[in-house]
């Protein structure tokens, strides 16, 4: 018969307090390391960069549909450099192309994203028979004065364009380990660029 007082169902488990301070102080040490190996911030600025390169890409295919759907196309007013970013300035916004651009066009927050020749490119893609290949117009994922994209075209050439955005990771940087800005075959090689006329 067992009693109120036996020891063996007096008995509490548990852990001590030494116990839990060695499974916080290495989990601290862990999460130590793992903050320092990854690098959040890097990997924040991977993921934004991964977005430039979808967007341009994605831009580049929707010009290139519409200059082969739509019979008297317009790309915009050559010489004019058009940023994405209400704050692009004339140093950076014409300083990636290394063309005669004379201009710095920006946009209004309200039309920047417009697909039909009001956008911050000004092309209508409303204009092609099928109907745009886009929802809205991308704009960096940071659009401000340092982070934006630019755009340019010479519609004495072809109707040639070129588009551009600036890498901010040291991993699509130039000179990093995927480096896009040096290798796109463009005239500038801090700045990644995609279009028909690099040389823009």
């Amino acid at each position: 018969m067992k009693t109120v007082g036996d020891s063996k169902n007096s008995v509490q488990k548990g852990f001590t307090l030494i116990e839990l301070l060695i499974v916080v102080a290495i989990l601290a040490i862990l999460a130590v390391i793992s903050v320092i190996t990854l690098n959040p911030a890097q990997i924040l600025k991977q993921a934004r960069d991964s977005q430039r390169l979808t967007d341009l890409d994605t831009l580049r295919s929707a010009i290139s549909f519409y200059l082969q759907d739509v019979s008297s196309p317009s790309l915009g007013n050559a010489n004019v450099c058009y940023g994405s970013a209400p704050a692009t300035p004339n140093t950076l916004g014409c300083g990636r192309m290394s063309g005669s651009d004379t201009s710095v066009v920006t946009t209004t927050v309200a039309s920047s994203t417009a697909v039909n020749g009001t956008g911050w490119i000004p092309v209508n893609f409303n204009a092609i028979g099928t109907g745009t290949p886009l929802g809205k117009e991308p704009v960096d994922p940071i659009n401000n004065a340092t982070y934006f994209y630019s755009y340019a075209t010479n519609t004495s050439t072809s109707l040639q364009f070129e588009i551009d955005a600036k890498m901010e990771s040291t991993k699509y940087s130039a000179s990093g380990t995927a480096d896009v800005e040096s290798t796109d075959g463009g005239t500038n090689n801090t700045v990644y660029e995609v279009g028909t006329n690099l040389s823009l």
